[in-house]
């Protein structure tokens, strides 16, 4: 993602000021991400994606339990590479969506979008394999 130098006027009922618009293939979005919205989300991988989730958050939750009540280590950090697992299972959806839409998408499109996709890629690639 690379920041085009555009600039784009807001308003709010105080004072204006002026925001770095910041393009990507999935479209525009300013600096603090706050409009970036995925592309052409599976709905039903979109619910997988949110039931793991939402497992995942009880995991965390047994695991502040296990913590509480002194449990054994090893029990406790085999439940945390559990927990470890179930996000990257999450990601890795994540990941192929990215790729499949956006990525696609951008790459297709050539010149700046393409090369900043590869920017975006190679991030986030070794973001994710630590």
């Amino acid at each position: 993602m690379r920041d085009t130098g555009k600039r784009q006027r807001t308003a709010n009922a105080e004072s204006s000021s002026d925001t770095v618009v910041v393009e990507c293939a999935c479209g525009p979005f300013d600096e603090s991400g706050a409009h970036r919205h995925a592309v052409a989300v599976d709905p039903d991988i979109k619910a997988r994606n949110v039931k793991r989730l939402r497992r995942i958050e009880g995991q965390v939750r047994g695991l502040q339990k296990m913590v509480d009540d002194d449990r054994y280590c090893a029990d406790i950090l085999t439940q945390i590479s559990s927990v470890h697992e179930a996000l990257r299972s999450v990601g890795r959806e994540l990941m192929r969506n990215h790729l499949k839409h956006c990525a696609a998408n951008a790459i297709a499109a050539g010149s700046d979008k393409a090369d900043a996709m590869y920017d975006e890629l190679l991030e986030l690639m070794y973001k994710h394999v630590r």
